[in-house]
């Protein structure tokens, strides 16, 4: 599968804008789920049952039967797969304007469907050994839910109803419509010229914002507590900012100076440095908690939403 490139702008050239570059390197990818449904809204004469001991009308009562036990190893098993798929689509993409889309590197989309194909046939895997358990979630569910259970909301196999697509659509107005009508083609030209300016926008933010959080948390256990005392943190508290670092690195398009260098900054003050390192040396652990409370300082200037600001004013513009 490969993404779909007509009329794309060829590579970006040195005084390229943020929303040029992110154009001319990117790819749109998008990832859509088919899920079975786990719960299932009761029926008006269900509700009114379930509304009868309090002394309530069922139709002012919202409830929902759980039809497979969530809980169960192998159902954890696919939602897990579920969530790794999401997390590969994020973490390597960009957000896009359009609801179901994100951007791509290029140069990532080979290695991004390789994997993806990969965890889809961990998924098929996976939901092959829910299948094995399905009679025997079914039998638990008909003994939990008693009057409630309908054989009905049951298929007769789980195979083929937990899956995965993804594709790359093209976000560049088709080549034919310069054909047929050049002045429309236009129009659609500098609108995908303003999306992907929107694009580079809810990317600053989404940065901003997780690097926010990150900071904040790692910076509030390397400060010791009230008692003096330090203060216990997870490893991931240091990985996910270095995970961060390099998403960072791999996806920016360097269309915010100042968050460039707080980054950079962020980086040197952990550059080498490991939790248990932090955990060890008292003067590790303050000299680092400054470098990065100075860090927290200056990112709340940029957390007050202002990419989000100009998409607005663009929508509002593009709609009048």
């Amino acid at each position: 599968m490969t993404a779909t490139t007509s009329t794309a702008p060829g590579p970006p050239s040195e005084t390229a804008s943020p929303a040029q570059r992110l154009r001319a390197t990117t790819a749109a990818v998008r990832v859509s789920f088919e899920w079975l449904g786990a719960r299932k809204t009761l029926r008006p004469d269900q509700k009114a049952q379930a509304a009868e001991p309090f002394g309530a009308e069922g139709q002012y009562l919202s409830a929902a039967k759980k039809l497979l036990n969530t809980a169960h190893p192998a159902f954890k098993a696919v939602s897990a797969i579920k969530g790794r798929i999401a997390s590969l689509w994020k973490g390597t993409s960009l957000p896009y304007p359009d609801p179901g889309i994100r951007l791509i590197r290029q140069d990532q989309v080979e290695t991004f469907n390789e994997q993806m194909i990969a965890l889809r046939q961990e998924l098929q895997e996976a939901v092959s050994k829910l299948n094995d358990h399905y009679a025997e979630l079914r039998d638990t569910a008909r003994q939990k839910l008693g009057a409630l259970y309908d054989p009905a909301d049951y298929p007769p196999s789980l195979l083929g109803l937990f899956q995965v697509q993804w594709d790359f659509p093209s976000v560049e107005p088709p080549e034919y419509l310069m054909r047929l009508n050049p002045r429309l083609y236009e129009e659609q030209r500098r609108r995908m010229a303003s999306r992907f300016e929107q694009a580079v926008a809810l990317a600053e933010q989404a940065f901003i914002e997780e690097f926010g959080s990150l900071i904040e948390h790692l910076t509030e256990r390397l400060t010791a507590g009230e008692d003096g005392k330090a203060k216990t943190f997870r490893n991931t508290a240091i990985t996910g900012l270095h995970e961060f670092f390099q998403r960072f690195k791999s996806l920016s398009v360097n269309s915010n100076e100042e968050l460039d260098e707080l980054v950079e900054t962020a980086q040197k003050a952990l550059r080498g440095v490991g939790p248990q390192q932090l955990r060890d040396h008292d003067d590790l652990r303050q000299k680092v908690a400054s470098q990065l409370s100075t860090v927290s300082a200056t990112l709340e200037g940029l957390m007050v939403d202002r990419p989000r600001r100009r998409v607005l004013r663009r929508k509002t513009a593009g709609a009048e």
